[in-house]
């Protein structure tokens, strides 16, 4: 029997001590390969196939955009008789977008791993390229059909009505901007004097592209093509223009009468948290005091110049109201917060929109990259989400993300914008 026994333990050792040392291999090995894959130049070579991803996403978004000024125009100048093809095209090329878009932002937490960042931009690289393909065969065949069907001076005559009537819906740009100038601070109204300048300029140009376009179609022997299409770019960069001066216009009135009400509410959940301070603890009460006397402190601070920065006063509210709910945490009830997020929604909605004018000029004016773009939509995704929701509280936090995706996607567009070689 002991011999027996000698003999299993003689066997079972060496045994032991291979397989000990084999899943010591292997764990090395494991943990080898893992360390590889999320080395400094694995997730460098990611990040390069993340950001070609994202070139191609953004090529794609800038088509999206050119697509529905051309179904538009579409639409208004040949009376549905063109081909469906460009209509079909923008919604694949939209729905391929969007969805490539929440891919990429996925991805663009330093928290995934290296190989699944490449495995999802490989995707949206393929899925961009194809949908980009669609729109370049729908442009195609679209441009055959207006070659065939429609006359450059045809042409020409069309797209001078539409200047004709851009000029009517702008009527004066400068009288909006005086109107502003005239009550408020230069900070509230200089994006709208930047547009009114901008959209003049552009009208400006279609015309002399226009002129000229007219001057080759007389010849038989020149073609009208490039100058017709310059003044149809120019055309589009006004009439996008104009549309900022009056977004712009439209915020800031809103925004001086919305001001006074915002601050007597502001000034009244005020109130009401100090009600709430009574029931607390002395730590928590000494606390909450600090807070609301700070946010007291300020909320006078912003009062004494609301009337000539209304914007700046919503928007400046709107933040107190986040910082006020954050020092009240979990002391309030159910009842109170409801009541709380039905008064400081309307005021940060406003504030939600404001921030998303001002972020859509800057991303399209500094040309931005995919990281600001995903930001952009994330932020319109939000803003309509709180807009629909039927629950104040819900609401709130929605119009509250879409602020911070907004002010995000600026930053990342305002350093693209002043970035060397831009």
């Amino acid at each position: 029997m002991a011999e027996l026994s000698t003999a299993i333990v003689g066997w079972l050792v060496p045994a032991l001590v291979v397989f000990g040392v084999t899943a010591i291999a292997v764990a090395v090995l494991v943990w080898a390969v893992r360390r590889a894959r999320r080395s400094p130049r694995a997730r460098a070579a990611a990040e390069q196939t993340r950001a070609k991803a994202g070139a191609t996403l953004v090529r794609l978004d800038d088509e999206v955009g050119e697509l529905d000024l051309e179904v538009a125009l579409s639409g208004a100048l040949y009376g549905g008789d063109a081909p469906s093809s460009l209509r079909r095209a923008r919604l694949t090329a939209q729905h391929v977008r969007d969805d490539a878009f929440e891919d990429y932002r996925a991805i663009s937490d330093p928290a995934v791993a290296p190989a699944e960042v490449r495995r999802v931009s490989a995707r949206i690289d393929k899925r961009a390229g194809e949908a980009l393909a669609t729109v370049a065969a729908a442009r195609r065949e679209h441009g055959a059909w207006v070659t065939a069907h429609v006359s450059a001076a045809g042409q020409i005559d069309a797209t001078r009505r539409r200047l004709a009537e851009l000029r009517a819906s702008m009527g004066d740009p400068a009288a909006l901007v005086a109107e502003l100038s005239s009550r408020f601070a230069e900070e509230e109204w200089h994006t709208a004097s930047r547009s009114a300048h901008a959209a003049l300029s552009q009208v400006a140009v279609a015309e002399r592209h226009l002129d000229a376009a007219a001057a080759r179609a007389a010849d038989a022997s020149l073609s009208a093509l490039p100058d017709l299409a310059a003044a149809e770019r120019a055309l589009r960069q006004a009439e996008a223009d104009a549309r900022n001066l009056e977004e712009t216009h439209r915020l800031v009135l809103q925004a001086a009468q919305a001001a006074p009400g915002e601050i007597a509410a502001a000034r009244a959940a005020l109130r009401q948290a100090s009600v709430t301070r009574e029931h607390l603890a002395a730590p928590e009460a000494e606390r909450l005091g600090g807070e609301l006397r700070a946010i007291e402190q300020e909320l006078t601070g912003i009062e004494t110049d609301a009337a000539r920065r209304p914007t700046r006063t919503v928007d400046a509210i709107a933040r107190l109201r986040s910082r006020l709910d954050l020092a009240l945490g979990d002391a309030r009830t159910a009842q109170q917060r409801l009541r709380s997020a039905r008064t400081a929604l309307p005021g940060t909605l406003a504030a939600a929109r404001g921030a998303l004018a001002q972020t859509e000029a800057s991303v399209s004016r500094a040309h931005a990259g995919a990281d600001a773009r995903s930001r952009l939509l994330s932020a319109q995704r939000e803003l309509a989400q709180a807009r629909q929701a039927e629950d104040p509280v819900a609401a709130l936090d929605a119009a509250r993300r879409a602020m911070r995706d907004a002010e995000d996607a600026r930053a990342l567009a305002d350093y693209a914008h002043l970035s060397p070689g831009h």
